[in-house]
């Protein structure tokens, strides 16, 4: 089974952050990636919202650097989960848990992109593949 999503977009206002117990940092914040298309020459777009959250390391990048406007390239997994709202409501809720996340680029006050923050695999690829 695989649970994994793959992302490009842009930041759609600053990470909300929250410092808890033991130093533990959370960041939340939405992502738009767009789609376009085109049906009898009328050209079509679509902005869909993701709901992003890090935890950790990756929320303290976050914090630091990710600003409203930011184009970033995100992978993490798919999580749904539901509550009850302060009326008593059951509401649903899936978003994206972050595993890694580069700055691409964003607005011209952006700080310069950041290195990607998990480790590249080792390279022990052999050198005989035919591709």
């Amino acid at each position: 089974m695989v649970n994994k999503v793959f992302l490009l977009g842009y930041v759609g206002k600053d990470p909300e952050i929250r410092h808890m117990d033991n130093n533990l940092v959370f960041a939340r914040f939405s992502l738009a990636t767009n789609e376009w298309w085109s049906k009898d020459g009328n050209k079509t777009e679509h902005t869909e919202w993701h709901n992003i959250v890090m935890w950790r390391g990756l929320a303290e990048v976050a914090e630091k650097y990710v600003r409203k406007g930011s184009l970033l390239h995100i992978e993490g997994r798919l999580r749904s989960r539901s509550y009850d709202d302060k009326d008593g409501v059951k509401r649903y809720v899936t978003e994206i848990l972050a595993d890694s996340m580069n700055l691409v680029g964003g607005t011209s006050s952006s700080p310069p992109p950041s290195p990607p923050l998990s480790p590249p695999p080792p390279d022990d690829t052999p050198d005989d593949l035919p591709f």
